[in-house]
């Protein structure tokens, strides 16, 4: 794990090496300075000698200005190596996110994502910068100041050094615990995270329902046991802080009594008596280091490794190896004996096989649950099969790279997805450099224009989270705006119109039946109506492909699809 987080540190390498020297550097003046105030009260006061007192003095001076530029180096670009690591690790995280397939993001609640992102890494910089560099500052300053302790009197350093094993002790102790403590608060506020993005995401619900007082009920609970964590996380670091000092206090006050009978037997002066006081307290601070570093510590590493643990989780739809880049596809579909579950037990698609033709519009109706979204979501590769293959223009889609493969897919939905922005935005996801015109046009094309020229901002049109502020249909041609920029070879509607009225249906299926021209185009529909001039009307069952046809040849077999026809048009 350690090997690990020091592989971050290599490309701030020269920011991390000026760092920790200038820390060495201000280690080595703390270490230098009670020998300094030993030799000016034992030596230079004795002597009377004015002067030199005065020079001194001014070389201490001097050396405290370099010491207090050498801090600021320390405080601001130490804390930049550690920011400057937390972002990439950030960056890193969301690149790692973004490729995951659609499998990851069925298993995995929204708010826990977002809090491994966020609050995970919140300790990161910190540790990452007061990390390696105190753990070695302690060690030297301790080492440096025990030994000229030594050399001032060897009794008074025994009795400094007895409360050692001790501290270790209670270090290790309190650190073991302080790791399952900020485990657990980390897992509980990520708890906290999904309950407020799914109340807040769902808000128009909650209140529709009355809720409001069960939903708050929830987030109380949670909450509650996040408090619980950091409560006992945070008791183990006072005990442990609290007896930190208590041992270090003795220790001061032992080496006060010790050395005051030392000097009053003459075997030691007044000035070492100082500069051994000083020396304890400087021998001390590295403790003080540790003591926030074992705080520190424990909440950057249980963060670190809920980091790692979502980096290695590896996307399961990746390019092989060999993956081709696809520049352009005629929309030849074909579905080879495929098989496909989400949770290995019943397969939700068994065997399937069918054949779509480049320009064809093909439709899937059936009962929920059957597989026509499935059967959709497979062509873009969010899901890989388990068994089988599907092929476009004879290629594997697999032997395909993701991003070329989806590059020449478009997918219309019922529930359409709207970034926070503007209208102008928003249409311009479907290709991010095009030009107003390029918009504009897209816009006329999806019957969207009159609606955004009675706007005031027009096209600049604030849409608000998730184009709340639009209808549904509006929303809608919004999508199909996005999409005539995208113009992809294939195509796919999910339900695009089962939400709405007969007249924004109407409005919306002439743009859809534009959007579709030429184009290889899959319908998922449950209104029936509306695929009445498909080329091709695949039904999907439980038992899999049980009619195929068109739309007069269905009605004539007397089937399933001939059955759902009656159910929808009867009085």
């Amino acid at each position: 794990m350690l090997k690990r987080f020091f592989s971050y540190y290599l490309p701030h390498k020269k920011l991390f090496i000026l760092d920790f020297s200038s820390a060495i550097f201000v280690a080595i003046l703390e270490l230098a300075f009670p020998l300094a105030v030993q030799w000016f009260i034992d030596k230079l006061l004795p002597s009377e000698d004015w002067s030199t007192i005065v020079s001194v003095s001014l070389a201490l001076l001097t050396l405290y200005v370099i010491n207090t530029f050498l801090q600021f180096v320390v405080n601001y670009w130490g804390h930049m190596l550690g920011i400057n690591i937390e972002t990439d690790m950030r960056r890193q995280l969301f690149v790692h996110v973004q490729r995951q397939s659609f499998r990851f993001f069925d298993n995995t609640k929204t708010g826990h994502i977002m809090s491994r992102i966020t609050n995970d890494l919140f300790d990161i910089g910190e540790l990452a910068h007061h990390g390696p560099e105190d753990v070695f500052i302690t060690i030297m300053t301790f080492v440096g100041a025990f030994w000229i302790m030594l050399t001032i009197n060897v009794k008074l350093a025994l009795v400094t050094i007895c409360i050692l094993p001790f501290l270790i002790l209670l270090i290790v102790i309190s650190n073991l615990k302080m790791n399952k403590a900020w485990g657990n608060m980390y897992s509980n506020i990520a708890d906290v995270n999904a309950r407020v993005e799914d109340s807040v995401s769902g808000a128009r619900v909650v209140q529709s329902f009355t809720n409001e007082d069960f939903e708050i009920s929830r987030f109380t609970v949670d909450n509650n046991r996040f408090r619980k964590a950091k409560l006992g996380a945070y008791k183990v670091m006072s005990f442990s802080s609290s007896g930190i000092y208590m041992m270090t206090r003795f220790v001061t006050l032992a080496v006060l009594v010790v050395g005051a009978w030392l000097s009053f037997t003459k075997q030691l002066s007044y000035g070492e008596l100082v500069g051994f006081v000083l020396y304890v307290n400087i021998l001390f601070k590295p403790i003080d280091k540790i003591s926030a570093l074992m705080e520190l510590y424990p909440k950057g590493m249980a963060g670190f490794k809920r980091f790692t643990e979502l980096l290695d989780q590896e996307p399961d739809v990746i390019d092989v190896e060999d993956a081709v880049e696809v520049d352009s596809l005629k929309g030849n579909i074909k579905f080879d004996n495929v098989t496909f579950t989400y949770d290995d037990k019943k397969p939700v698609l068994d065997s399937i096989s069918f054949k779509i033709n480049a320009g064809e519009t093909v439709a899937f109706v059936g009962p929920s649950g059957a597989g026509k979204t499935t059967i959709c979501s497979l062509i873009p590769r969010f899901y890989d099969v388990k068994s089988g293959a599907i092929t476009i223009d004879g290629i594997d889609i697999r032997n395909m790279t993701k991003q070329s493969l989806r590059a020449q897919i478009g997918i219309v939905q019922q529930d359409v997805f709207l970034f926070t922005g503007t209208i102008r935005e928003n249409i311009a996801y479907g290709m991010l450099d095009a030009t107003d015109e390029q918009i504009k046009s897209a816009a006329r094309r999806a019957h969207l224009e009159g609606f955004i020229q009675s706007l005031p901002e027009g096209y600049d049109t604030q849409i608000g989270e998730r184009g709340l502020k639009l209808s549904g249909g509006q929303k809608q041609r919004l999508a199909i705006a996005r999409m005539f920029l995208k113009n992809p070879p294939i195509l796919i509607l999910d339900e695009a119109t089962s939400a709405l009225d007969t007249e924004t249906e109407q409005i919306i299926q002439n743009a859809l039946t534009e959007l579709s021209k030429n184009r290889t185009t899959l319908v998922i529909a449950h209104r029936l109506a509306t695929i009445r001039n498909a080329d091709s009307i695949i039904v999907v069952t439980d038992e899999g492909i049980s009619e195929q046809g068109n739309h007069e040849e269905l009605l004539q077999m007397d089937g399933v699809f001939a059955n759902l026809h009656r159910v929808q048009f009867q009085k």
